[in-house]
């Protein structure tokens, strides 16, 4: 019995997770309320409190459940002492395009995250982006330092600068095909501009990252 129980209370919390997800996704944060969720999901105000104390604890809960695409990123292969930083990321940038453009729940979540006015109580989701942002680029400018210290980042480049336009361009890739309609083919105009920026972040006469054997 307690097992079903603490079945049926994790099913009620992500048919919570779900339903919120779909109305903020249509509506916006600040305009869909706790008793919206709870009455489409078919559970009292009560339940929805006894998973979540109010609106902006639901919504860290689908930002955990979705972390930012740059997380991604660096979940994959350790930046830290690779041969070619600048393959490693230009790689996985490319690989994290594809997986965003094959998960439509993910896009729904990124959307909500990207386009949300984080105001109220709402500004610890916003100060949990901002840490992680802080981290993410962080990790990147490291990456950068050490394509630098091998003398694969042309001079022109410091690594702050290089990691921050990096991130600009990536997210900025992101929240345009997002915010106007999915318009464009994510992956292969993204493919494009990417390619671009690290060709110019490359010594002159450096071989490209599709020259450039993939990282295991």
């Amino acid at each position: 019995m307690a097992r079903r129980t603490k079945a049926e209370a994790e099913e009620t919390r992500r048919r919570l997770l779900d339903v919120a997800e779909r109305i903020f996704h249509a509506k916006g944060v600040a305009a869909t309320s706790l008793e919206e969720i709870a009455s489409e999901a078919g559970v009292t105000r009560g339940a929805v409190y006894w998973h979540f104390a109010n609106k902006a604890d639901l919504f860290m809960a689908l930002f955990e459940d979705a972390p930012l695409i740059t997380e991604d990123l660096l979940a994959a292969p350790a930046l830290d002492g690779h041969p070619d930083p600048l393959a490693l990321v230009e790689h996985l940038a490319l690989e994290a395009l594809a997986l965003l453009a094959a998960d439509e729940r993910r896009q729904r979540i990124y959307t909500i995250l990207t386009l949300c006015e984080y105001r109220d109580d709402l500004g610890q989701v916003l100060q949990r982006k901002v840490e992680t942002m802080d981290r993410v680029h962080a990790q990147f400018v490291g990456a950068f330092a050490e394509a630098a210290r091998r003398g694969n980042l042309a001079p022109c480049w410091t690594s702050e600068a290089a990691a921050a336009t990096f991130q600009w361009l990536f997210h900025g890739i992101i929240v345009d095909w997002l915010r106007y309609g999915r318009r464009f083919d994510l992956v292969g105009r993204g493919t494009m501009a990417i390619r671009a920026q690290f060709r110019a972040y490359r010594v002159a006469g450096a071989p490209a990252a599709d020259a450039i054997p993939r990282p295991a």
